[in-house]
């Protein structure tokens, strides 16, 4: 008797569909949305999340900083739910992420930061949450439910909710091409999970992995790291491939092995060439991303905001295969649930 695919391999499955459906369903808040960035032009951006989507808007922050120009900064949402203070976010972008929407404090300080008189915008999966009501605009994800307590499509078209926008306040048609064809990429990607299968089968004795990323990867770097912790049971951090020679690279020598994600962008090269330097120290290295010659080569989309979404997908299949490989569950984590509360 064959039993079923983990909830996680079959919603990151959807990916493609869901980046449709989003693209289609949402024109017109898009258009409003950069409206009124285009007439306000806020002087900086501010992100609020926790957890996959805080890794979300580690991705965002590059996007919004390398397209727009425009500073961004990650709060701490205790800041003002515990420590009680009320920021001065006159003029600013405030952008908060949630794929259920419910989180106390993350709608907390949203409801500060519009207050104080922020343009702020949910990327929400449940629309009528209470972050939903709470923001000025709503960029849905369009994900459907998702039911696996590992997040993985609410997580893919949290990178994707936002670039319709940044595409209309640049003008770039070749970001609008590229946001067109990425369902189509997504699908290629999915070909790719017997590969993926097997590069995870290398890693099924590993207590400890090492993640590097640059740039627009760095935010998928980060959510690797998690799902590693959440789904494999493996003690696993994210490093910027330029920050790990700056101390944790002392932990090769205790044999740790190493994930890195390429890239096809400005950042390649750098990335590239410190990858390159691992392995001359015979570091225990395998590459997933974009970039010829990595172990699990993704596809490039044509952009570097989308590159990272196929990335992202590719490892999601990697981390599934990989609990599997350890005979465990993904859609069971010990001690987890769907839905966490903080405030």
């Amino acid at each position: 008797m064959t039993h079923p695919d983990p909830l996680m391999l079959q919603e990151a499955r959807e990916a493609p569909q869901v980046v449709r459906r989003q693209l289609a369903g949402n024109t017109t808040v898009v258009r409003a949305l950069a409206a009124a960035l285009h007439e306000r032009r806020p002087p900086y951006a501010v992100t609020v999340a926790r957890g996959s989507s805080d890794h979300a808007c580690t991705v965002l922050k590059y996007a919004l900083e390398t397209q727009l120009s425009l500073p961004v900064a990650s709060l701490g949402p205790s800041v003002h739910t515990l420590y009680g203070a009320r920021l001065d976010l006159r003029g600013a972008l405030m952008i908060a992420v949630s794929q259920s929407g419910t989180s106390p404090d993350v709608v907390e300080t949203v409801l500060m930061a519009r207050e104080a008189g922020a343009t702020t915008v949910a990327l929400v999966n449940v629309e009528g949450s209470d972050l939903a009501r709470e923001a000025e605009f709503v960029l849905p994800l369009r994900c459907g439910e998702e039911r696996a307590v590992a997040a993985t499509k609410s997580y893919l078209a949290s990178l994707t909710a936002l670039l319709p926008v940044i595409a209309e306040l640049t003008g770039e048609e070749g970001l609008k091409r590229t946001l067109e064809t990425l369902p189509e990429a997504l699908e290629h990607t999915l070909t790719l999970e017997d590969q993926a299968r097997t590069l995870a089968e290398r890693y099924r004795f590993a207590d400890n992995l090492l993640v590097l990323a640059r740039g627009l990867h760095f935010g998928v770097a980060q959510e690797a790291a998690l799902k590693l912790k959440e789904t494999c049971g493996i003690h696993a951090e994210a490093y910027s491939a330029a920050e790990f020679s700056h101390g944790p690279r002392r932990l090769l020598a205790e044999g740790v092995p190493l994930l890195g994600f390429t890239s096809a962008d400005a950042a390649a090269a750098a990335t590239a060439q410190a990858y390159a330097d691992l392995g001359r120290s015979d570091a225990d290295l395998r590459t997933l991303g974009p970039a010829a010659g990595s172990t699990l080569t993704t596809p490039q989309t044509g952009h570097p905001l989308t590159d990272p979404v196929p990335s992202a997908l590719a490892f999601y299949l990697f981390a599934g295969h990989l609990a599997l490989h350890k005979g465990l569950n993904p859609d069971a984590p010990p001690l987890l649930s769907k839905v966490t509360r903080t405030r």
